[in-house]
């Protein structure tokens, strides 16, 4: 019966009665087309009041509270409340968004302003900092933000005549900045003895450094630089609220409802008080004013519009009212006009024509209005009360008929009975009462059933019945008019209801959400013709749903516009529109109802309604008509790639747990092994849940991922470079246009994008900082210079980035399901669309936002690819179902049946394109997906002979396609990557296991060969040697955990997860033997040394099994074990088992009969072990990290020269250690290539190989092993150990000091006076009488002394005179360095003490000071650039890292004008301790004093911070860059060196290794010179 779908029909916002004039200002202006713009709730409105028109702005999703015009008046910037408040800039000719500004502000934004240009846009917060923000408004971009004041601003604006200037007012203030690089620096205005100190509401900028002001108590003060020069005394009665500035001079507005123009000069021009006029009331007041040539409009507090035209002031027009401040809930619809009643808490009742949008009558009653009836017949008027009464009046003229008053509390809903004869009043007493309207009213039955406040009622259509909803969530039923419930609901089965506006019932079941029992839904209304329903909720959203919806969570169609909650929402008589009004915004939202229509018109829907017209998102109802999803789909949707511990959080974790290992850390523990390894093969290729992700490079080698590693691989030579710098799984790739650059992105908590040169295998840039979990999609734009991407997170949050400057142009929520894919429109790079489960989105660029636009499809299909095709509106997308969709702008044009099954790749050619699916087959299609022109199933007859494995199954699911060099490039879901002629052979290059995890591992006694065992069932022998290739596979009946070769190598045993094992031939993997006596998993197997007598097979059920090989019999068990067996070893003779167990118990058994034995340690250490894979014993405690807790060792193996151990652990690092690892915490080389853990390692017989797996990336990993001769100084790949010990030798006395000294701000230790950051001799205000306290008017107390400046004791007035400064003796070199330098080839020294810069000629020695700085120096730093010649920069102290003015600052300055260049407000508490300059002069790079003593490059000329990223644990004495780099410098200081180098945005650190020389010892560094290098 219910259909599950959203209903056809739709709503269009037609007219929005009101005005917000209430808790704002300045928020009413003309564009240039002569339109008014304003906003009301969540909308902005343009308004033509020629034509009696209104066009709406949507892009809020909240209460709008501020606006501002550009000085062209075309565009708009809104700002809205919110936990997350973004501004809009729109277009008010269009109404389409423009940029979106966000994530800056919290709480709300309360002023904006537009600069003279309209090139920057300035903003300030609700936050309790009212954080003030500088944008470079197009790009989205932050350029400046400081905190405002402790207290409220309620103005801003930009000087219109001095660049780079603002000025703001508010509470008790008035504050003058100056932007200069990204540094906001205020001074206060100082009202001296010409005003009282207090609150500013509004101003405008004059030239001449003028700016007038209102102020609270309606004077107007008019400032002089920071100095107040004169009042105008009593401009209005009561507080200015706002002001104007046009050409022809200044308008104001103020409480008292007088606007006044006023002159350039601000001499009065003429007086206009409102409240004078006929439309005029006491009370009126004016919040905003615009003025522009003869007309001025007028905002009123109580949400009224007025035009003033000049030369007729008396008469103003009002053009549009609404109700004032007060909740609005009472609504009710004329039963035969168009006509629509509302009742507020303002107690006016207001009627409004629905067909010219206007108000025609309003009447003020005593009480607040709750609820409202209009009697059937239509003249009658009901009025339910908050006191408990209610009036009638006549419609007509506005007459009270009767005023009855029987309850106490507030009337919350009435209506009269369909056939008049009745009026049911419902109340918060519980109780209805039934009043007869012909008696006058007179009180005929009363309903009591329930039990809590009456909301919804509803008469039956023959008047007999009535039934209620209650805040308690109960429907009752009465007869009518007694009042009797019915309480036998056979009679009920009949009722037809004459209206429904009930919240519960079977009816609108589906108006709530699935789970919710909640009560947010505060008005329903059914229009029975159309089968449709009307619903308006606490969150400000009007739904439409089908009538009736049976089944909770039914599918709708919403609309955004109320900000908070709607109170009611009512149909009008003839189902045209439906009225809708705001609880707390207090306005009244008309809304077209638009029928289903036929199909042709569907392409012609305003572009607005598209906007608000959405198909939610949330509604997912039993999905009876979304088709089965596709099982590869379903695995791949439900990876969610969390990690218990993150790599991020090992330097955290470490410091936790340094704590408890202090002591141990002072042994000596044991050095790194001086081998190493350097990786050298991969056998894995990432196909089972990622797409996309293989392309051939410029010069032919082919580019994909495994695991964490990016992999070139040269198809000529069957070789491989790695790029190693990702630290977990690589999820996604994409290569450049120019096909040399790629983008990877992974798994973390705070995810990285690196886009890296497949030739040099160096990071170009690294993306930080925008995505959580992981990243997902990446897509390069056509012109190579952005990337999109998106990340794993529960939004799929969408990023476009500039990626060389690494900076984030834009960034938007991209959807709730998953987002497989994501494009770059390659004509207009603005332009991207995303697609996923579910999903199919249109997306353009928005200044820092995004917004999206579904695709209009019948159902929503789940799509797994999409691509551009041969112009900007078409896009080809390949659904889960096999289809291909042609979609045009955001309209599917048609379906095209490509693939039985998912179709997972799609790739765009000059002419046509190329698909893959999961059947197996490459398909090649004309460019319209007319004809399809060839296809290639891949299969194993066709395989060439010079493949590098062999194919594990006939059409293998296809995941990604690349085209180029005569070939198609082909990936799969198991694992292989393939090589596809055009004319039809295939050659497979690289194959890895498919999914499943690889734990199984053994190499073979003699030759290079391996064998692995998988979960993925198959069981696989790998050539070790150059050729690099499977050569045997065998799929087993149960995935596999172990195996192993036999002595002679011509036998392997595997383990298999049922708890059976066999034993196999070598060569041909077939079956000599099998047993099945375990029921857990098998997870160790070992024949014995020598001739390989016994095989020992340990399980997961705590035995291990012996075996005599030749007899096939089982002749031992070995029990005593308490937890699962882990590893297993043999000793040389045979005869003695070593056992580890997951309780981390070490256990010894003898063999062949297998009793326990307990033998010593130090026994132990002696004998003789054939193999060693145990990761427990005292020879090896030093593998355990400091955080063992969270990171397991999973295995490990000593090579045949017992000299080197490897280890590999759950965090996917595998670990050299010199042998044996006695003592704990031993030190260690580091790699990482698998991302999660690695379950096994292995050396070749030769030791010239170690061979790993990893678990989940189901990699097999070959890595050369490089013993210490050969091993030239070159840098190495591994990390040093854990923890830096500390047996390094002491410091010298001064460097201890210098490291202990702790900067607190001088000027703040000794509080005489608050100081903010303004030099005391640029500062001549004292805190004036109002700051101090003002003291009362009759004061026993003696009088205060006289504010310092006036000093006029009977003398003519002198202003005390400025100090100079003439010469300063000193220099601080108590614990700074570096800091003197020559300039001007050496006629000048430079160098700083305290807050001064100093330069001193050495001819004259005449000194010359800056003295911008508001605290100590201590950096000091010259750009050696040509270019920019006695640039100086300096570092100060500074307290907080808030960004306001006494937070740490560098200043750049010329040392010889002592002009300031730049300053760069910084977030390194404490101070900045050093300062350098790159080659080319452009760059500066800053180290702070914060506890992770954070180091910063800066774009000093535009104040722009490049990158930052935490230092070192110990304190940076210097940082300095290369001499000839811009992108590579070197920190030294407390026990360490580190090698620095940016990539984009991103700084990556390696530690300066010291194991090369014969024991050094780190120390500690003081200072850096770079060589030229021979």
């Amino acid at each position: 019966m219910a259909d599950r779908t959203a209903p056809n029909c739709h709503l269009r916002l037609e007219w929005v009665y009101g005005y917000r004039g209430h808790q704002c200002r300045n928020n009413l202006y003309y564009t240039a087309a002569k339109e008014i713009v304003y906003f009301v709730a969540g909308v902005g409105v343009v308004y033509n009041t020629r034509e009696h028109k209104q066009k709406f702005y949507l892009g809020h999703n909240d209460d709008i509270i501020s606006l501002a015009l550009h000085p062209e008046r075309v565009l708009v910037a809104t700002g809205q409340v919110g936990k997350e408040p973004y501004i809009c800039v729109w277009d008010s000719y269009t109404v389409q968004t423009v940029s979106i500004l966000k994530d800056v502000h919290t709480h709300g934004i309360a002023c904006l302003a537009f600069d003279l240009e309209g090139q920057c846009l300035v903003s300030v917060g609700l936050d309790s900092k009212n954080t003030i923000c500088v944008w470079d408004w197009r790009r989205g971009k932050v350029l400046a933000a400081a905190p405002g004041h402790t207290d409220r601003i309620f103005d801003i604006s930009w000087d219109l005549y001095q660049p780079s200037k603002l000025v703001s007012c508010g509470v008790k203030h008035i504050k003058f900045w100056s932007l200069c690089g990204n540094a906001l620096t205020p001074k206060r205005g100082i009202f001296g003895k010409t005003g009282d100190l207090q609150t500013i509401l509004c101003l405008a900028c004059a030239k001449d450094e003028v700016t007038y002001s209102g102020a609270l108590n309606g004077d107007i003060y008019v400032w002089k630089g920071i100095n107040l020069m004169r009042t105008v005394q009593g401009a209005h009665g009561s507080g200015i609220f706002s002001m104007n500035a046009c050409e022809e001079g200044f308008a104001t507005g103020g409480r008292d409802g007088c606007v006044r123009l006023w002159d350039l000069n601000f001499k009065p021009i003429t007086v206009i008080d409102l409240r004078e006029t006929d439309q005029g009331y006491k009370g009126l007041s004016v919040r905003s004013v615009c003025w522009r040539g003869d007309h001025i409009l007028v905002g009123t507090q109580d949400s009224e519009i007025f035009e003033v035209v000049v030369h007729d002031r008396n008469k103003p027009f009002l053009i549009m009212q609404g109700h004032c401040e007060g909740e609005l809930w009472a609504l009710a619809v004329h039963p035969t006009k168009p006509l629509a009643m509302t009742g507020s808490d303002d107690r006016s009742v207001r009627i409004w024509s629905l067909i010219d949008h206007a108000l025609i009558a309003r009447c003020n009653m005593e009480e607040p209005i709750r609820c409202a009836a209009v009697s059937t017949d239509g003249i009658h008027l009901a009025l339910g009360m908050k006191d408990g009464s209610f009036t009638v009046l006549r419609v007509r003229d506005m007459t009270e008929v009767v005023h009855i008053k029987d309850r106490k509390e507030a009337i919350h809903e009435l209506k009269y009975s369909p056939d008049g004869a009745h009026l049911a009043v419902g109340s918060n007493d519980n109780s209805v009462d039934i009043y007869g309207v012909v008696q006058r009213y007179k009180k005929v039955g009363e309903c009591i059933g329930s039990n809590s406040f009456i909301t919804h009622m509803d008469w039956s259509t023959d008047s007999k019945h009535l039934q209620t909803n209650d805040g308690s969530g109960r429907r009752l039923f009465y007869r009518m008019p007694s009042g009797k419930e019915v309480t036998n609901r056979e009679e009920l089965k009949l009722v037809q209801w004459a209206s429904w506006t009930c919240v519960l019932g079977p009816e609108v079941n589906g108006i709530w959400p699935k789970y919710s029992d909640i009560n947010d839904i505060n008005s329903v209304d059914a229009n029975f013709n159309n089968q449709v329903l009307v619903t308006a909720d606490d969150y400000g959203l009007v739904k439409l749903l089908r009538y009736p919806c049976v089944k909770k969570g039914a599918k709708f169609k919403k609309y955004l516009g109320h900000s908070a909650h709607i109170t009611n929402a009512r149909w009008s008589h003839d189902y045209q529109w439906v009225i809708t009004i705001g609880g707390a915004d207090h306005s009244v939202f008309q809304w077209k109802f638009v029928p289903e229509r036929k199909s042709k018109e569907a392409l012609h829907i305003a572009p607005q309604e598209t906007l608000a017209d959405s198909n939610s998102e949330e509604s997912d109802s039993d999905q009876s008509d979304v088709p089965e999803m596709d099982s590869e789909i379903e695995q791949e949707t439900q990876l969610t790639y969390r990690r218990q511990v993150y790599k991020e959080d090992l330097p955290q974790l470490k410091e936790q747990s340094k704590e408890k290992h202090r002591a141990t850390a002072m042994k000596k523990r044991e050095r790194a092994p001086g081998s190493g390894v350097k990786l050298h093969f991969i056998h894995g290729y990432r196909g089972y849940d990622c797409r996309s992700n293989l392309f051939y490079t410029q010069t032919g080698e082919i580019v994909y991922h495994v695991a964490a590693v990016g992999v070139v691989y040269n198809r000529q030579q069957n070789t491989q470079r790695f790029y190693m710098g990702h630290d977990d799984d690589i999820l996604c790739l994409a290569i450049h246009p120019l096909k040399d650059f790629v983008a990877t992105g992974q798994v973390g908590r705070d995810s990285s994008i690196h886009i890296w040169d497949t030739e040099t295998l160096k990071p170009m840039s690294v993306l930080k900082g925008s995505h959580q979990l992981g990243v997902c999609a990446l897509d390069f734009s056509a012109d190579g210079k952005r990337l999109a991407s998106v990340g794993l997170d529960d939004n799929h949050t969408i990023v476009l980035w500039d990626w060389r400057k690494g900076e984030k142009l834009s960034a938007m929520r991209g959807s709730k399901d998953k987002i497989f894919v994501v494009k770059i429109n390659p004509y207009l790079p603005d332009k991207l669309i995303t697609a996923g489960v579910k999903h199919m989105k249109f997306w353009h660029k928005a200044g820092g936002g995004l917004i999206g636009r579904k695709g209009n499809m019948g159902k929503t299909e789940t799509m797994m690819c999409a691509v551009y095709g041969w112009s900007e509106e078409m896009v080809f997308s390949g659904t889960c179902t096999g289809d291909i969709c042609i979609w045009r702008d955001m309209f599917l044009m048609k379906t095209v049946k490509a693939h039985d099954g998912p179709v997972f790749s799609v790739h765009a050619l000059e002419k046509g394109f190329v698909t893959g699916g999961k059947d197996g087959i490459v398909a090649l299609w004309d460019d319209t997906f007319e004809r399809c022109l060839k296809t290639y199933a891949i299969k194993r007859a066709v395989l060439a002979p010079g493949s590098k494995g062999l194919l594990l199954e006939d059409n293998p699911s296809i995941r990604a396609i690349s085209l180029g060099h005569g070939h198609i490039l082909v990936g799969t879901k198991n694992g292989e990557i393939l090589e596809v002629d055009k004319s039809g052979p295939i050659t497979l290059l690289v194959q890895g296991h498919m999914e499943g995890e690889v734990w199984g591992l053994a190499t073979h006694p003699h030759l290079p060969l391996c064998a692995t065992v998988s979960d993925d069932k198959t069981l696989r022998i790998w050539d070790l040697s150059p050729s690099h290739c499977m050569l045997a596979v065998r799929k087993l009946r149960k995935g596999g955990r172990c195996c192993c070769f036999s002595p002679d190598g011509k036998a392997l045993a595997v383990g298999l997860n049922d708890g059976s094992f066999l034993i196999v031939n070598a060569d041909t993997l077939e079956d000599l033997v099998s047993f099945h006596h375990r029921k857990d998993i098998i997870s160790d197997i070992r024949f014995s040394p020598g001739a390989g007598k016994y095989l020992a097979v340990a399980s997961g059920d705590t035995f291990v099994d012996i075996y005599n090989v030749m007899s096939s019999k089982r002749v031992g068990v070995c029990k005593g074990c308490l937890n699962y067996i882990t590893h297993l070893d043999w000793d040389k003779r045979g005869k003695l088992l070593q056992v580890n167990t997951g309780a981390k118990e070490q256990f010894f058994f003898e063999a062949p009969r297998g009793k326990r034995q307990t033998i010593p340690a130090t026994e132990v250490e002696k004998i003789d072990w054939s193999t060693w894979t145990c990761v427990l014993g005292t020879s090896v405690e030093g593998i355990w990290p400091v955080i063992s807790e969270v990171s397991e060792v999973t295995a490990a193996c000593l090579s045949n020269d017992r000299k080197v151990l490897a280890t590999g652990d759950d965090l996917g690092y595998v670990k050299l250690f010199r042998y044996p690892v006695k003592g704990k915490y031993a030190k260690f080389k580091r790699y990482v290539a698998h991302s999660t853990h690695v379950t096994n390692v292995r050396w070749t017989h030769d030791d010239s190989l170690l061979v790993t797996v990893g678990g989940g990336d189901t990699c097999l990993m070959i890595w050369a092993h490089e013993p210490e001769s050969h091993r030239e100084l070159k840098q190495c790949d591994s990390e040093e150990s854990d923890i830096e010990s500390e047996d390094d030798g002491g410091y010298d006395s001064d460097v201890t000091r210098e490291n202990e000294i702790n900067y607190t701000i001088k000027a703040l230790s000794t509080n005489m006076r608050p100081m903010t950051g303004v030099k005391p001799h640029l500062q001549l205000k004292e805190p004036s009488v109002d700051e101090r306290g003002s003291r009362p008017p009759v004061s026993r107390a003696l009088p205060q002394p006289e504010k310092l400046q006036t000093n006029n004791v009977g003398k003519k007035k002198r202003p005390i005179e400025d100090l100079v400064l003439e010469l300063v003796f000193g220099y601080r070199g108590n614990d700074c360095r570096n800091n003197v330098h020559y300039l001007n080839e050496g006629a000048d020294i430079i160098y700083h003490t305290a807050s001064v810069g100093i330069v001193l000629n050495l001819t004259t020695s005449c000194q010359s000071f800056y003295v911008e700085h508001s605290d100590d120096i201590l950096c000091l730093t010259i750009n050696q650039h040509p270019k920019f010649p006695n640039v100086v920069a300096t570092g100060q102290v500074g307290d907080t890292g808030d960004m306001s003015a006494t937070s740490p600052s560098i200043h750049v300055w010329d040392a010889m004008t002592k002009q300031t260049l730049s300053v760069l407000r910084c977030f390194h508490s404490g101070g900045v301790c050093s300062v350098s300059f790159s080659a080319t002069g452009k760059l500066l790079l800053s180290v702070g004093l914060d506890p992770e003593h954070t180091v910063t490059i800066w774009k000093w000329q535009e104040g722009a911070k490049v990158a930052s990223r935490i230092g070192h644990t110990q304190r940076i004495f210097v940082a300095e860059f290369r001499p000839d780099s811009d992108t590579h410098f070197v920190s030294v200081g407390i026990k360490h060196v580190r090698f620095w180098t940016l990539a984009g945005r991103a700084l990556l650190s390696k530690k300066g290794v010291l194991s090369s020389i014969e024991d050094a010892r780190m120390q500690t560094m003081l200072s850096v010179a770079f060589g030229a290098v021979p």
